[in-house]
């Protein structure tokens, strides 16, 4: 049972007990009308119903809201990687442009690329790795 059928179940219970209380004549009239009747009982789990669907309701709305949020963070987040790895694009052709192939660097990069599907993904590779240290 969960807490808002523990709730209302709790609500239900006060509602249909009657507390021995030491009363006033006029109040003995009050507490005949807080006993239930068959047509107040069900009176009171109508309401106790409506009461369990506006919770349930409730809930389903702020669950919605909640994956609706976390799409958007996730959206957000793959723009963001996006641009970076656009970025990156830019950085990595510039750095391949300025390489010179028959120096150190170059030689050594070469033989890096190798692995690689394109010197532009080895050279992608290399410059994340290096900002990463």
């Amino acid at each position: 049972m969960d807490s808002i059928d523990k709730l209302l179940a709790e609500l239900k219970t006060e509602y249909e007990q009657v507390q021995p209380r030491q009363q006033l004549p006029k109040l003995t009239t009050a507490k005949s009308l807080i006993r239930p009747s068959s047509k107040s009982a069900s009176s009171i789990d109508n309401l106790l119903a409506e009461v369990k669907a506006d919770f349930t309701e409730k809930d389903a709305t702020e669950e919605l809201k909640r994956q609706q949020e976390l799409e958007q963070e996730r959206t957000r987040q793959e723009q963001l990687k996006a641009r970076q790895m656009e970025a990156l694009k830019v950085e990595a052709k510039e750095w391949l442009a300025k390489i010179d192939p028959f120096l150190t660097e170059g030689l050594w990069f070469e033989r890096f690329a190798e692995s690689y599907p394109s010197k532009l993904e080895a050279a992608i590779e290399y410059l994340r790795s290096n900002e990463s240290t």
